[in-house]
């Protein structure tokens, strides 16, 4: 399967992307995972998209859009893989299908992981992270054991900076502005897949493999 998922900031995106990836063996390509490998290996993609981030500039359209495709250049890839956090607006996604046209393929489905904003600012702002290992806990949901304290290896467990009600709302209104349309565009091509993450992963799960199913694809 040749999937993408979309979803909010905080919608669960990545626990469902992680739970497909691992149920049908996928490759998970990740757009964050592709920067930090670049820029790390000190790649010609990498050394460029640094240029404009030293610059304090956003990183242009085109260079994610190369990484993205040298690494459906992988082999890794023939058995089926997830977009995570590509394409981000309607310019990138039409140029992923320029990119799998030229390899004579195309999309199978886009999940999209359906998260309402109240539910999504709650769970973030109470989400917290052990500053020793990252894993993450929540106050309400999933306290740790002793407050404060990382079950895991007793790390020091903290708020992130970033998970504050004022960011948690600029990146709802910056994923609104500019992902939300690509569900129109993907639904209109009827290969959009829901999951409702609103009660729990259980359920997103078992209705994006319905969707599959509806598809043909599993």
């Amino acid at each position: 399967m040749k999937l993408i998922i979309l979803g909010a900031p905080g919608s669960g995106k990545g626990t469902t992307a992680t739970v497909l990836r691992e149920k049908y063996d996928l490759a998970h390509i990740s757009t964050g995972d592709l920067f930090r490998y670049n820029l790390k290996e000190g790649t010609p993609l990498g050394i460029e998209a640094k240029s404009y981030m030293d610059k304090g500039a956003l990183v242009p359209d085109d260079v994610t859009i190369r990484m993205v495709e040298d690494r459906l250049n992988n082999p890794d890839v023939t058995k089926g893989y997830i977009l995570d956090g590509f394409p981000r607006n309607i310019a990138q996604a039409e140029a992923l299908d320029a990119i799998l046209s030229k390899k004579g393929e195309k999309l199978d489905a886009v999940v999209y992981v359906v998260t309402d904003d109240d539910i999504i600012m709650d769970r973030v702002t109470t989400r917290r992270v052990c500053e020793k290992c990252g894993a993450s806990f929540n106050v309400k949901y999933m306290p740790t054991k002793v407050e404060g304290v990382c079950d895991n290896c007793g790390g020091h467990v903290v708020q992130r900076s970033d998970d504050n009600p004022e960011t948690v709302a600029k990146r709802l209104a910056t994923y609104a502005e500019n992902t939300r349309p690509l569900i129109d565009f993907y639904k209109e091509r009827g290969i959009l897949v829901e999951g409702n993450n609103n009660v729990d992963a259980d359920t997103c799960i078992k209705s994006i493999e319905e969707g599959l199913k509806g598809l043909g694809l599993v």
